[in-house]
């Protein structure tokens, strides 16, 4: 009797652990805290449980007076994916703007700041970087979160990425395996589909996780799309083939898989989450991702009950999940190692910017290295306030609507008497801008214009009337540049309005 408890108690310690799940709040919920004491490994934060730096070290300390090892995971790619910053913008670029720059030495600085500031509020589990090649430029939820669409340069910044974020003691987690460039489908309304053959894959998306994995990446996070030269029927989060015998056996991984949010669509309104997530543990990976949306104490006991009942229904080898739980701890154990090695507190290493800068400035140096500005003959920068019309799109779920971005209030603060205005799809007309405008200069801010074909007609409208209106590219610059001013910030992250503020005007 006495083994069967313990056998029980193990399994359900076991499943617990593989669980990633996330809550709502700023203080951790008694029932977090209870599962967490029962053997929960691992907890996801999101914008939602962020006010400041200050609460979120009080979070991760009440965390870790419960379980000192404890992973806290976040999704703080920087950029556009910020939950560190979400109310304010981030204080780093994202990859786009990085590979813009293409200096890998400050993609580890800024990386390792990140990180810092990361691990100062007691976070170990950043899921990032995205090692995505962005090949197609519709691309509706990679876009500026890739380094950009040349695999070498994709892999390089990718390597520097998170030697950079561990050197401060972070755990990085790579992502989406084996690839999420090449869609036009947003995995978290539907299951995207690459097909392309074997050939092209390797030489294309499984470049930067093949540099990702010699750089030693802690973790990797699978994707939830369909391979069919991989995999013709489960995607990858749920295949065999694709996350043991492509990332454990041909690519030799042994490093933590972790799954996307298996409460997106590609996954929960195919299989369930119960289902998903058996599925996912049996096929290889080690830890399910719940959080995003789902953030209950009754979504983590019925993901616990699924796989124990797996367990004992012989569907899911009691092995495979004690390797899957040993695995969660065993990087547990190495955030706990390098938490105690720093100190409270303590910085692993700082970054620095190329040019002595101190480490506090290196975002916004990356920032304004990242610009480009294409100005038209005789253009001349905004000297007065000018009006800014930010032409908004619906934001992908991953960057979130919480996060403000573009460039009025930082020309504000350069140009006071700045006014701004939104429009969207409905509303942005050439004719609604020009109105609001009057007779001041107009400052056009997009993000994608070659995705929105209401963007491209409104500008088009717009520069005809007022060929002297600059234009602000935010997202992927794939449209050719137009306007007197042309300037593309490679990313919509705070400092990058604000090295576009200082490029409008001159400064």
């Amino acid at each position: 009797m006495t083994t069967l408890i313990t056998r029980s108690d193990t399994l359900t310690r076991d499943a617990l652990a593989v669980l990633q799940p996330g809550f709502t709040g700023t203080a951790a919920p008694d029932w977090l805290l209870r599962s967490v004491g029962e053997g929960l490994s691992s907890v996801g934060l999101f914008g939602r449980n962020i006010a400041s730096p200050e609460q979120l070290a009080a979070l991760t300390a009440q965390l870790r007076a419960e379980r000192a090892d404890v992973l806290v995971a976040i999704d703080e790619e920087g950029g556009d994916v910020t939950r560190l910053e979400v109310r304010g913008g981030s204080s780093f670029p994202g990859n786009l703007a990085l590979g813009a720059v293409d200096d890998v030495d400050l993609t580890r600085d800024v990386a390792r700041e990140l990180g810092r500031r990361l691990a100062e509020c007691g976070v170990n589990l950043n899921w990032a970087p995205s090692a995505d090649v962005n090949s197609d430029p519709g691309n509706p939820v990679i876009g500026v979160r890739s380094f950009g669409a040349d695999p070498a340069l994709v892999a390089r910044h990718t390597a520097a990425y998170i030697e950079g974020l561990q050197a401060s003691g972070v755990a990085a987690c790579t992502k989406h395996f084996p690839g999420h460039g090449d869609t036009n489908v947003d995995s978290h309304h539907d299951m995207p589909r690459i097909d392309v053959d074997l050939a092209t894959l390797h030489a294309r998306e499984l470049v930067p996780f093949r540099a990702a994995i010699a750089a030693g990446s802690k973790s990797v996070m699978s994707a939830h799309i369909l391979l069919p030269a991989l995999d013709p029927t489960r995607p990858a989060t749920l295949s065999p083939q694709i996350l043991t015998g492509l990332l454990r056996e041909e690519l030799g991984y042994q490093g933590l898989i972790i799954t996307d949010g298996m409460e997106m669509q590609a996954i929960s309104a195919t299989y369930g989450i119960e289902r998903g997530s058996v599925l996912a543990i049996a096929a290889g990976a080690d830890a399910i991702c719940v959080g995003g949306g789902l953030a209950d104490e009754e979504t983590v006991l019925r993901l616990r009950d699924a796989l124990v009942s797996a367990v004992r229904s012989g569907e899911l080898p009691e092995e495979r999940l004690a390797d899957a739980a040993a695995r969660v701890r065993s990087l547990a154990t190495w955030t706990q190692q390098a938490r105690e090695a720093s100190g409270p507190g303590a910085e692993v290493q700082e970054g620095t910017a190329p040019g002595n800068e101190n480490h506090t400035t290196v975002g916004l140096v990356a920032a304004r290295r990242a610009v480009t500005v294409t100005r038209a003959p005789g253009a001349t920068p905004v000297t007065s306030a000018p009006y800014v019309a930010a032409l908004t799109p619906v934001a992908n779920i991953a960057v979130g609507d919480e996060t403000p971005w573009g460039v009025a209030a930082d020309l504000a603060r350069l140009l006071p008497g700045t006014e701004t205005g939104t429009f969207n799809a409905e509303t942005g007309t050439a004719e609604a801008i020009l109105a609001a405008a009057g007779d001041r200069r107009i400052v056009a801010v997009v993000r994608d214009e070659h995705r929105h074909p209401w963007m491209a007609a409104a500008l088009d409208a717009l520069l005809a009337a007022r060929p002297d209106t600059v234009v602000v590219e935010m997202g992927v610059p794939q449209s050719a540049p137009r306007g007197a001013l042309h300037v593309a910030t490679h990313g919509a992250a705070r400092v990058c309005g604000e090295a576009a503020a200082e490029a409008i005007t001159g400064r």
